[in-house]
């Protein structure tokens, strides 16, 4: 209990300007995060297509069409993550 105190007493002191600023970062690395995260997504599912159409060249359109699709979908829940970032970060006004 002793050791709260203190913590208390500076999260009380906090200002909109300070939980501003935290929210803005945090939007800055969601951003940022998703997209490395889809960059990356994007990357392995096109090495693994590419694998497996050295290993089954008859089903290369099959492999590529669907590796185009999902590719795709990786894509938009990027977009639609960094959307957010940007929503959160109109939120705050200083």
């Amino acid at each position: 209990m002793v050791t709260m105190f203190p913590l208390l007493q500076a999260a009380a002191s906090f200002t909109r300007e300070y939980s501003g600023a935290w929210a803005l970062l945090g939007a800055g690395l969601g951003g940022g995060l998703a997209t490395i995260g889809a960059g990356i997504g994007i990357g392995r599912l096109a090495g693994q297509a590419m694998d497996g159409m050295a290993r089954q060249p008859e089903m290369a359109g099959r492999i590529q069409t669907g590796a185009i699709i999902f590719a795709a979908l990786i894509e938009g829940i990027a977009l639609f993550a960094i959307v957010i970032a940007f929503l959160i970060q109109g939120k705050f006004k200083f």
